[in-house]
């Protein structure tokens, strides 16, 4: 715990522009700090233990140079098929995923990690169903022209442009951008960050 009369860090382990306006825009205040986390995943590990993985490797890594600040580590898997679908390597990638994603429903995970001193405190997964309407072949190469599928796990963004491929989703809208922002701002009221709009 922070010492009487300092306020308690709260430093994100991300680089995401869409983690940073989730949590920006929900009032937390926070600091930000790359990982250098290499998102490499195991042979046949399931995506939910891989998000899991990758969040509290990120925030472990932050952690371990940020004395006893609060550090949350984020990491989203996309699965279809029994695929999972990282960021694509070049636009042929891209076009399959996206081919692949067509008028199906798949899995998104996001995962979430809050480190202290050097240890994880609490992690948890959140998993979604989206379903994408289908596209044509003409749609998924103008999309992938726009440049904002190749830094997206499965080569979309919902909350960009990419939001006219979505035809429903089942579940957490923010963890499907990339940060389950009720039950992150849940687990940091337990961890006894204050809030701004939580008066004592």
């Amino acid at each position: 715990m922070a010492a009487p009369g300092l306020k308690t860090r709260l430093i994100l382990a991300s680089t995401s522009p869409r983690r940073r306006a989730l949590l920006a825009a929900a009032g937390v205040e926070f600091e930000l700090a790359g990982s250098g986390v290499e998102e490499e995943r195991r042979t046949d590990e399931p995506a939910v233990d891989f998000a899991l993985r990758m969040a509290e490797e990120k925030a472990l890594a932050v952690s371990q140079r940020s004395g006893e600040a609060l550090v949350l580590g984020a990491d989203t898997v996309v699965e279809c098929g029994g695929e999972i679908l990282g960021k694509p390597r070049d636009h042929a990638d891209a076009h399959r995923m996206l081919r692949a994603l067509s008028g199906r429903f798949h899995v998104v995970v996001t995962a979430f990690a809050l480190a202290r001193g050097g240890r994880v405190a609490e992690s948890r997964a959140i998993s979604s169903r989206v379903r994408f309407r289908e596209l044509g072949d003409e749609e998924i190469h103008a999309y992938i022209r726009t440049g904002e599928p190749m830094d997206k796990a499965g080569a979309y963004g919902v909350q960009g442009i990419g939001g006219f491929l979505v035809e429903t989703v089942m579940g957490s809208p923010t963890a499907v951008v990339g940060l389950p922002l009720a039950e992150t701002v849940a687990l940091l009221e337990g961890a006894g960050f204050p809030l701004p709009w939580v008066r004592g």
